[in-house]
């Protein structure tokens, strides 16, 4: 989707960089202004349809919109276009380690560092991240992953530390949710680690300031003592719902419900029915 922008020139790509006006020989926009106007009820909408890097032909139906919107028109974007530098995001440093540091101001340093990239996926609405666990079985002990499931334009993919390469981010490039689950139970077995369960929870909300609790396991699929076809549908129906946000948290499905003091929600017992035996939760 492209709206108003700053760029340079058609002939380089990247935005941000200064450059000089339309280049010579350049296509034209396309379309006149009635056309555009006419289009969908008189919306406006442009639509990137080259892929990135946008090629030519693109830039220069951008820019013509930004001329046409904005209130300075032609002059805003000659400015920008021909302006030498322009200001560049800030990106924080990374730390390095020094042989003097204790590991106390190692790991001081490493968790600044990760609050400066403060952006990371949360101010990007069309990404949507959510937590998957693995927790896998080896030489007698059982083991516990955590990484980020990421969803993004159709495409499902993962981020994550180990210290395994095939272990933590996989790029967007897996169709299903299943697809990249098994991509994952693949690569634990190059390591001899059996996968027992898998937990799956809800999007995360990109609200910074939101009170909602993060929702670690909305799906819970014991895989060790199931087929792969029902694995697959069973994942399958989980990402269809989420993509379908019909999925609520746990807190959701039972309200607080309000009562008073000394009063029980539920029916009261006969002195003669049995005591229920205490259950074991799964904590893994």
């Amino acid at each position: 989707r492209l709206g108003s922008a700053a760029g340079e020139s058609a002939r380089t790509a990247p935005p941000g960089c200064g450059g000089s006006g339309r280049p010579q020989g350049a296509p034209p926009v396309g379309v006149s202004d009635e056309q555009e106007q006419q289009r969908d009820g008189g919306s406006l909408f442009l639509v990137n349809k080259s892929g990135f890097p946008m090629d030519g032909q693109t830039w220069e139906r951008m820019w013509g919109h930004v001329e046409r919107v904005h209130p300075d028109g032609e002059a805003v974007a000659a400015a920008i276009r021909s302006a030498s530098r322009l200001a560049r995001p800030s990106v924080p440093p990374v730390p390095n380690y020094k042989i003097t540091m204790s590991i106390p101001e190692w790991l001081q340093a490493i968790q600044t560092y990760m609050k400066m990239l403060h952006y990371l996926t949360n101010g990007q609405p069309s990404v949507e991240r959510f937590p998957i666990s693995f927790k896998t079985h080896f030489s007698g002990n059982c083991f516990h992953h955590v990484v980020l499931g990421i969803y993004c334009n159709g495409r499902y993919g993962s981020l994550g530390m180990s210290r395994r390469s095939d272990l933590m981010d996989k790029p967007l490039t897996y169709r299903t949710l299943s697809d990249l689950i098994f991509e994952f139970e693949d690569s634990y077995k190059k390591y001899l680690h059996s996968v027992k369960k898998i937990k799956i929870g809800l999007y995360v909300p990109h609200e910074p300031h939101s009170f909602q609790p993060i929702e670690w396991k909305q799906l819970v699929l014991n895989v060790s003592k199931m087929m792969r076809t029902e694995v697959r549908k069973e994942l399958e129906k989980f990402a269809r719902d989420m993509r379908m946000k019909i999925l609520k948290p746990s807190s959701a499905h039972s309200p607080m419900k309000d009562r008073s003091r000394g009063k029980s929600l539920s029916p009261r017992r006969r002195q003669g029915s049995p005591q229920r035996r205490a259950c074991r939760r799964d904590k893994s």
